[in-house]
């Protein structure tokens, strides 16, 4: 086994060559394409002289030719990896032709046959040089002029990036489509699509006044899902233009929906390319959640036009330049088509059951990395959404009107260039005049920062102190920190904050922490107050502050910041399920009081559904496993399970209530009000059927629910807690939608993620059902992500079988598809954080997966650095 090779951002040089125009010329066959490239080169005359090296990968050389002159054997050399062109002058023209196997490339990098025929590429980050040879590599920009040719009955829609100039049929059968894309974009945004779809044709109107075609394909039995997505595709061109003034550029805006993806979606210029369940949706095959994430998804997609495409990063350790920053606009989107306290709850989940592990196992790293052995790796939860954290802590510290101030200098002058985080830091800088140079750690330093935090009242001074203390991994400096905070009086409203230095308004303010302990003294506090620290999460730290359980119930009645309600609730969340790890009880009644007011408030319609049904969520079990150094995951899962009867018996007849408030009959809209009612209708459900008395009313939504969000709520609810009752729905299901892979595979996922014991082994006839389609990224995230779910446990993942099995999946997908295989094999590589036996058990498999003689690249890094 060859060790892997580490690239370091330190060593980063300029290109040697820069690419000024790209022409391509495709003929597609899905065994057989050849790939002819003429490519207008100058060398770059601040790097040192060299010989031409492209980038290649599993290519097939067919010929070459230097300014229109055959090549000659002495004057290149070309293996499958690479091809070198030796002595070149400063100006040039290198026109190459390959092979390559679409069909065999499992891998979804480069151009591939997706499931459904059709053929379609994936080039982010190094799958361009799986096509052609090329300075595969985002700081080398060109305009592309794009020929694809094919055979017309088999490959009717021919699609690329930009403008398309010219179509026409030829006498052999084959037909072809000219395309023109006049900005210059890194080989990492290039697409090309070919086969049978339709088209749902609309058009946007920009703010300077510009008709903009809009089209979203897909294959003909899918187009009667595609309505939504075209309708958020409108509303983030316009939210854009709104929020940061920035208009579509093209005359055309494609998307196209894709069976077989690695990925959401990619960002492509002017032709993005989707996970069909990132785009496709009904009422009756897609979730709420689906929705909201399709939502998500596209607005996301476009806003990488200009976060992203029309700026860019200079390389792979920027990635966070154009990630974090997208999907902190993406989250700005959602926010503001939904409820945007339930929006920053969700986002704080998500983050600390998956982001905060990250952040302290064996892949560690801040959200520009220092290196990497396979760029793939590092698409993390820290790059993508600690990142988006980063850019909010910008706004916070600018405020909006800053913030938007930065962000227009940052576009206008870095416009059609590839950029570094630090420009980002600088625009931000020089457009508001603020010194962020503490800021920047958060660029360089790994890990969650713990805030420490102590409040202290001086009745006779009448003064109120905090102290806030960063606690940090040795050696690390002090974070920039911006605490958003209130401080609440004994009535519950929030009181005026005056400081020796200045005075503020009643309500949220914020203040800058700099060092490694600040002091803050607020001044005329006639009574002890309850701090409201990091409202709106303003900053991704674990907060430690000793609040009694009354000083949290002071907050979930009263906080003025819905955000701050909620994590009160989560606060003594997690002291309940801890207590019960240690065998005392007696915490469950004060959540379940916390609980028994939110349940109040709903039936007052004092409080919003969809933040009732959050605050009633307990702590995600992945965020209390973070919280401790070694989890015993029986007492763990013990104490859930406990937990969860307890609330459910004492407060049936109010679940109940809340049940039958919203379980009403409408026509089904994704809006973000009938959400909200359904995922509070669907939380009540799942802790009756806690009580083991109510699987009745479960089965009886399923069979009436009129769209899969209920059906697919009442059905996990019985297989998790009502076996006897499940088998006949999980049929039902099945009969249903078994045509249908998007829909079925939830019913894969809901069969793995049963805590019941004898899963894993049904788990073993699921992964040779007829339907189930291991080349099909999303039908193995459906079973293997479902199996590692809370729900499944140590009665199934965490045992010596399950590590087994689920090791055995891993090892063979990795050699089918490493991107998706290093994805998975997460859960084995954190097993730090468990009792000795169970880490044994899990490093016994992490040996056989670096043992494997099909191990990738990929695999190499992420379990090596976690073995050692």
């Amino acid at each position: 086994m060859t060790a892997p090779q580490t690239v370091y951002r330190k060593d980063y040089t300029p290109p040697h060559f820069f690419i000024k125009e790209t022409y391509l010329d495709f003929t597609l066959n899905p065994e057989k394409t050849a790939v002819r490239a003429r490519l207008t080169l100058e060398r770059n005359p601040k790097a040192p002289h060299k010989d031409l090296i492209l980038d290649g990968d599993t290519l097939t050389f067919i010929k070459g030719k230097l300014n229109d002159t055959l090549l000659t054997a002495e004057q290149f050399k070309a293996t499958p990896d690479s091809l070198t062109i030796f002595n070149v002058p400063d100006c040039f023209t290198l026109e190459t032709e390959v092979e390559i196997n679409p069909a065999a490339n499992t891998t979804l990098m480069g151009l591939y046959k997706d499931s459904g025929g059709m053929l379609c590429t994936q080039c982010e980050a190094e799958g361009f040089r799986r096509i052609t040879y090329y300075l595969d590599r985002p700081d080398v920009l060109s305009t592309f002029k794009v020929r694809l040719e094919a055979n017309q009955t088999e490959f009717p829609i021919l699609l690329s990036n930009g403008n398309k100039l010219e179509e026409g049929t030829l006498k052999n059968g084959n037909h072809y489509t000219l395309w023109h894309d006049p900005f210059p974009k890194p080989s990492y945004l290039f697409a090309v699509v070919g086969g049978k779809l339709d088209c749902l044709e609309d058009s946007f109107t920009t703010m300077r006044g510009r008709k903009v075609d809009l089209k979203l394909f897909a294959e003909p039995h899918n187009m009667h899902k595609t309505a939504y997505a075209m309708d958020v595709l409108k509303r983030s061109m316009r939210w854009d233009e709104e929020a940061f003034g920035r208009e579509y550029d093209l005359d055309v805006f494609m998307i196209v929906a894709v069976d077989a993806f690695n990925m959401g979606a990619m960002e492509n210029k002017g032709l993005n390319i989707f996970n069909a369940s990132a785009v496709l949706a009904t009422p009756e095959t897609t979730t709420d959640a689906a929705f909201m994430f399709i939502e998500r998804v596209v607005a996301h997609e476009y806003f990488h036009n200009w976060s992203g495409n029309r700026v860019t990063c200079r390389s792979w350790f920027e990635l966070s330049l154009k990630e974090g920053f997208t999907v902190f606009r993406d989250g700005m989107f959602s926010a503001d088509m939904n409820d945007p306290a339930v929006k920053r709850i969700q986002d704080t989940t998500y983050l600390r059951a998956n982001q905060y592990p990250e952040d302290a196992g064996p892949m560690a790293h801040p959200i520009r990395p220092d290196s990497y052995q396979s760029i793939d790796n590092f698409y993390t939860r820290t790059v993508y959404d600690k990142g988006a954290e980063v850019i909010g802590m910008y706004k916070t510290i600018l405020g909006p009107k800053g913030f938007r101030k930065g962000s227009d200098l940052y576009f206008d002058r870095h416009d059609g260039e590839a950029v570094t985080c630090e420009d980002f830091t600088k625009a931000m800088e020089d457009a508001t005049k603020t010194d962020l140079s503490t800021f920047r750690n958060w660029y360089s330093q790994e890990g969650t920062p713990t805030l420490d935090v102590i409040g202290t009242y001086n009745k006779d001074a009448q003064t109120y102190t905090l102290t806030f203390k960063q606690v940090l991994k040795s050696g690390q400096k002090a974070f920039h920190i911006p605490v958003a905070l209130g401080l609440v009086d004994q009535k519950g409203a929030d009181l005026n904050l005056t400081t020796e230095h200045a005075s503020f308004d009643a309500g949220t303010n914020v203040f800058h922490l700099k060092e490694m302990e600040n002091t803050l003294t607020f001044q005329n506090i006639p009574h002890t107050p309850t701090p409201s620290l990091l409202r709106a999460f303003s900053a991704p730290v674990k907060l430690n502050f000793p609040y009694s359980d009354n000083e949290l119930m002071h907050l979930i009645q009263h906080d003025s910041d819905g955000f701050n309600r909620w994590e009160s609730g989560q606060v003594l969340g997690v002291r309940a399920i801890q207590a019960l790890m240690e065998g005392n009880p007696n915490t469950l009644h004060t959540l379940a009081k916390a609980f028994k007011g939110t349940l109040n408030s709903v039936l007052k319609r004092d409080i919003s559904p969809a933040l009732a049904a959050e605050a009633l969520a307990l702590p995600p079990q992945s965020y209390l496993i973070e919280l401790q150094e070694q989890t015993d995951l029986e007492a763990l899962e013990h104490a859930y399970d406990e937990a969860k009867t307890h609330l459910a018996n004492t407060l049936e007849p109010l679940f109940l209530e809340v049940y039958n408030m919203y379980h009403v009959k409408e026509a089904y809209s994704p809006t973000a009000k009938q959400i909200g009612q359904r995922t509070l209708k669907n939380t009540a459900l799942r802790y009756l059927l806690y009580t083991k008395r109510h699987a009745a009313l479960a089965t009886k939504q399923f069979e009436e629910s009129n769209n899969l969000t209920d059906m697919l709520s009442s059905l996990r609810g019985l297989v998790h807690t009502h076996k006897a009752e499940a088998q006949p729905a999980l049929q039902a299901f099945y009969d249903k939608w078994h045509t249908d892979p998007m829909v079925l595979d939830s019913w894969f996922s809901v069969q793995a993620s049963n805590p019941q014991e004898g899963t894993l082994k049904h788990l073993q006839q699921l992964i040779t059902h007829e339907k189930f389609n291991f080349k099909r990224p999303n039908s193995v995230r459906a079973l293997l992500s479902g199996v590692i779910l809370e729900a499944s446990g140590t009665k199934n993942f965490h045992t010596k079988a399950g590590y087994t099995w689920f090791t055995d999946q891993i090892i063979k997908l990795d050699s089918i598809n490493p991107q998706v295989a290093a994805r998975l094999v997460t859960p084995l590589i954190s097993f730090k954080k468990y009792t000795p036996a169970r880490q044994e058990l899990m490093k016994t498999q992490l040996k056989r997966i670096i043992q494997s003689e099909t191990l990738s690249k990929n695999m190499q890094e992420i379990v090596g650095k976690a073995l050692a």
